[in-house]
């Protein structure tokens, strides 16, 4: 990382740094966005995919723990613009900007507390598996409710819970794992939405308490309306639909369109990639790169 965009300027990446005792740090009273921004060598260009939509989430989120950003959606979308030409990376980059209570201060609470805004950058490739696709466990962890926290916003402190489902899956030896819901039905995967095909139907948990409303959630459900012609339901998922599905897949900024191969000691099409599932794969980062004018409303050239 170069430079980072921290206390109202762009900066070293080393000088970015808050105090120990910052409330965010202490407290998990933060909220942040995960976004992409793709090379095209053809091109030889870097588009910034679905920005508006994911500091849209920002203010939201930022809302839902009392903070008032001082930027406008059109400024954050700006200044994510400077600090990405400022790194000048020519390969694909992920982007995290984050909101959070600044001040160092002990004690709980959200009122009166001051606030922050920062981004940062980072060479970012592949997350996941996207090509062999990944083995993953149902977690003895349970989603959040919304009775406990906001789900609909990104808050850094909520995501102990993620990590608990991902640590509980890599000793077992798997790759991931599904959350589910505190009435037994599926949630989503340790920070991203969970698709299933059957039938010929993709198939994916209703935005209700429990999921988070993923953005690239949304951009697969229109891709597979709009472009594979596919039927799509929003519905409460069993667990045991999981080891019936002929495909599955994890969608988010991070996981992309991610095959699932394996559930519990459950082989999913025969352990290899979907053909469904690479159809949406080739639309989607057709899309995400800047080569299909259809979408080019979801991609802002950096460069």
């Amino acid at each position: 990382m170069r430079y980072a965009f921290f206390q109202g300027n762009i900066v070293p990446f080393n000088d970015a740094k808050i105090s120990i005792m910052n409330h965010a740090f202490n407290y998990g009273t933060g909220v942040f966005e995960g976004i992409r921004a793709y090379w095209n060598e053809t091109q030889n260009q870097l588009f910034l995919l679905k920005a508006r939509e994911h500091f849209e989430r920002l203010q939201r989120s930022a809302w839902s723990l009392k903070m008032n950003l001082k930027y406008s959606v059109p400024e954050m979308i700006e200044l994510t613009l400077q600090l990405l030409k400022k790194n000048d990376y020519k390969q694909d980059v992920y982007i995290r900007p984050l909101a959070y209570k600044s001040a160092d201060k002990i004690g709980l609470g959200l009122v009166g507390i001051p606030d922050d805004f920062c981004i940062f950058v980072a060479p970012f490739g592949v997350y996941l598996d996207i090509s062999k696709g990944i083995k993953v466990c149902v977690s003895s962890w349970c989603r959040i409710g919304a009775s406990s926290a906001p789900l609909g916003s990104k808050i850094t402190g909520a995501y102990f819970n993620s990590s608990l489902a991902k640590s509980e899956a890599l000793e077992k030896g798997f790759d991931e794992a599904i959350l589910l819901s505190p009435d037994g039905s599926v949630a989503e995967g340790s920070g991203e939405n969970l698709f299933i095909i059957k039938h010929g139907k993709l198939i994916t948990p209703p935005l209700t308490e429990i999921i988070l409303p993923g953005i690239t959630r949304e951009t697969i459900i229109n891709l597979a309306k709009n472009e594979l012609g596919m039927v799509v339901e929003e519905r409460f998922v069993r667990r045991d639909e999981l080891c019936q599905a002929d495909e599955l897949f994890f969608c988010g900024t991070g996981a992309e369109i991610t095959p699932i191969i394996q559930i519990d000691e459950t082989i999913i099409n025969e352990g290899q990639l979907g053909t469904v599932t690479k159809k949406l794969q080739a639309v989607y980062f057709q899309a995400a790169h800047g080569d299909n004018p259809k979408y080019a409303d979801w991609v802002i050239p950096v460069f």
